[in-house]
């Protein structure tokens, strides 16, 4: 499943609808998005809590294939966006098309969140990464290692670092139980059915 560049299309096309920005990504990309890739609609709603002001720096745990980040990026270009993603593949393609939109306020990493310093960041974008470990539940592919242990890893190693972040860190949770968020945060907002949870820490 080898990247490849799509026709050009005039930068807010790309970002009309969902399936127009799919356009970035080949066809077993764009059929993994029902699950696995966060609609326009929710990224819009997360960048107007998580991105206060121009100076922030908000990073998306399990980035994929970069969809949040550069969305992210169009709705609100001064702002500098980061995208974690443990599998070389997915961060290939999100480079890809971060290239064919020409944008510079979006950055991908290639490794596991757990290897990153989350005090560098001021704001999180969480889209159940961890899920994934969990029994029945359904996988981007059979590239990485699963387990219930990891999600209670994972879970847990997160908490810890929201924990030590600062007041007034903000965290944005989509399809999450919480089990990530420590009660040093308030929980600010709901949307669409608790799907979408908004929290800061007091």
């Amino acid at each position: 499943m080898k990247p490849t560049l799509k026709t050009p299309l005039r930068l807010e096309n790309w970002f009309s609808t969902d399936a127009k920005m799919l356009q970035l990504y080949p066809e077993p990309i764009r059929a993994l998005s029902r699950m696995h890739w966060s609609p326009l609609y929710i990224t819009q709603k997360v960048v107007s809590y998580l991105a206060q002001n121009d100076q922030v720096k908000v990073l998306d745990i399990g980035s994929g294939v970069g969809k949040f980040c550069l969305a992210g990026a169009f709705y609100k270009p001064a702002v500098s966006f980061f995208g974690v993603e443990q599998r070389k593949e997915l961060i290939e393609h999100a480079e890809l098309a971060r290239k064919k939109l020409g944008f510079q306020n979006v950055h991908f990493l290639h490794r596991n969140f757990t290897q990153l310093n989350l005090c560098e960041y001021d704001h999180f974008y969480f889209y159940n990464a961890f899920f994934e470990n969990l029994d029945g539940a359904e996988k981007i592919d059979n590239e990485i290692v699963y387990s219930n242990e990891l999600y209670n890893y994972y879970s847990i190693y997160l908490y810890n670092q929201l924990e030590r972040m600062r007041v007034g860190t903000r965290v944005a949770t989509y399809c999450s139980w919480g089990d990530e968020i420590p009660p040093c945060y308030k929980l600010a907002e709901t949307h669409f059915d608790n799907l979408l949870k908004f929290w800061i820490k007091i």
